[in-house]
């Protein structure tokens, strides 16, 4: 009979916080093992010692480095990766020896724990069961006395070793958070809350529950005091507001009617931005938008930034509208031109339909996904074109049959938009057939994907040679007209164009 494994939490540290079936386990525990420092010192053994017994194993699992350098071929994620193999090792040597182990885990086993390391590599040979432990967040909480969330709010959970600009972005999407893995990470982390201007509202909290442990306005902490075992914390920002009498942050009270400016951001990256777009970004008082979009704008101190799916356009603008009518500014996002199968026209819906009485909306122009990749390979768009988008969502593919259709009549070079998803696999293929009532197989076609983008592929083939399967939703194509030319460069590329002369 093999032994059983048990990751057992801790809980935050005092040790009354341990369950009831915790100290049970570790009582009854033929092995404890539990993680150092290479000085030999374990603060899981240390809460756990109460309910230690005499004439149990002790298994010491000693990190080779902790935040020195070291000299293994494979860097720090080597020398760890080594180190987790060999203590998956020393314990499986125990339970094959038919000895239960109870590995000791501070907080909870599943939470940023160490213990899971052991668990994906004994688990599939041995019995194992994890009992969870309270986490430090929730410790946190209840020295500072403030509920994490409430009602609809959201808690967002973030390591401090996330790069400061990554911090600020999602403290500013959530109302509520714990920032864990302080320490060195202090500084970015301080820089982080006042980038997305939460700052006066962050709690410090060290070593919650223990006897040293230290709560103070996070502002006011110094770098040089952190330890690890310390989180910031944005409890509940309703709470905050009815104890001390102050409005909700995301609630804006002015005289006047606000404004919905809806921007365009361009295809990719900052280089695409315009710098009127990039000054109604900075200038907003809200960012509102399908979430890759929100995360491509600058972060600026106080602003607020409300991401959602991309589904939800009409619910969107209709969140935009009701923030400008209590006098807010708001900037709305869109990948491109917003008036490009974009959120223009879905803000400008919701205003017919009565939303947002009182605000202003203005129109921000971008960059299109179809002039970015007409510029990757010359000059495809010179001539008449239309844009035409392929996904059937929101409008029946009969009317989009007819446009393609009346389109390749006309020999029009076409944008195509939307021409593929996990969802609609068929379209581009239909819409090929389409076109081939009226090109020959040979007209070229430019499928570009991601245009600016780290992924960026441009590929230029031929109506009849179009392989759909290779065609997804980050994709737009531009297929030619009976008079568009593809011919060799200089540097060997090949260049599209369309000319502007019938003659």
């Amino acid at each position: 009979m093999t032994g059983r494994l048990y990751g057992v939490g801790l809980g935050p540290g005092d040790p009354e916080l341990m369950t009831v079936k915790a100290a049970r386990l570790i009582g009854e525990a033929d092995v404890i093992a539990y993680h150092s420092a290479r000085h030999g010192r374990s603060i899981a053994r240390s809460v756990a010692e109460p309910y230690l017994r005499e004439g149990q194993l002790e298994e010491r699992l000693v990190y080779p480095v902790t935040t020195e350098t070291t000299d293994h071929p494979g860097g720090y994620e080597g020398a760890i990766a080594d180190f987790y193999e060999l203590s998956a090792k020393k314990l499986a040597e125990h339970l094959d020896a038919g000895r239960d182990v109870v590995l000791l885990c501070e907080g909870d086993p599943f939470f940023y724990g160490s213990y899971m390391y052991m668990h994906e590599r004994l688990a599939g040979r041995f019995e194992a069961e994890v009992v969870p432990g309270v986490t430090s967040v929730s410790a946190a909480a209840s020295v500072l006395g403030r509920p994490l969330v409430q009602r609809d709010e959201v808690l967002t959970v973030l390591p401090g070793t996330l790069p400061a600009p990554e911090l600020a972005r999602r403290l500013a999407d959530t109302e509520a958070a714990a920032v864990l893995k302080l320490g060195r990470t202090f500084g970015s982390v301080r820089e982080a809350l006042a980038e997305s201007g939460k700052l006066d509202d962050a709690w410090y909290v060290e070593r919650a529950t223990w006897g040293q442990q230290r709560v103070e306005p996070f502002a006011d902490v110094d770098p040089e005091s952190v330890p690890y075992f310390s989180l910031a914390l944005l409890p509940s920002p309703a709470y905050k507001s009815r104890v001390d009498g102050e409005p909700a942050p995301s609630v804006s009270v002015q005289a006047e009617g606000g404004e919905v400016v809806v921007v365009g951001l361009g295809p990719a990256g900052p280089e695409w931005l315009t710098p009127e777009a990039s000054a109604e970004l900075a200038a907003a008082d809200h960012i509102v938008g399908y979430g890759p979009y929100v995360a491509r704008v600058p972060q600026r101190a106080g602003q607020q930034r409300h991401a959602s799916g991309n589904r939800v356009e009409a619910d969107r603008a209709v969140e935009a509208l009701q923030l400008a009518a209590t006098g807010a500014r708001v900037a709305v996002v869109s990948s491109g031109d917003p008036g490009v199968f974009a959120m223009a026209s879905a803000v400008l819906e919701q205003v017919s339909a009565g939303h947002g009485a009182g605000a202003r909306v203005r129109i921000v122009p971008g960059v299109t996904a179809a002039q970015a990749a007409a510029s990757r390979v010359g000059a495809p768009l010179g001539h008449d074109y239309c844009v035409l988008s392929l996904s059937d969502r929101l409008k029946p593919w009969e009317i989009i049959e007819r446009r393609l259709d009346a389109a390749g009549a006309a020999d029009l070079v076409l944008a195509l938009y939307n021409p593929a998803s996990r969802t609609r696999v068929t379209q581009l293929a239909n819409a090929r057939e389409v076109l081939l009532r009226h090109r020959e197989p040979g007209t070229p076609v430019v499928v570009a994907r991601d245009v600016g983008g780290a992924e960026e592929d441009i590929r230029i083939t031929t109506l009849g040679e179009l392989d759909p399967s290779t065609v997804d939703m980050r994709c737009v194509l531009i297929v030619g007209s009976s008079r568009t030319v593809v011919e060799e460069g200089p540097d060997g590329r090949s260049i599209v164009w369309t000319p502007r002369s019938y003659s």
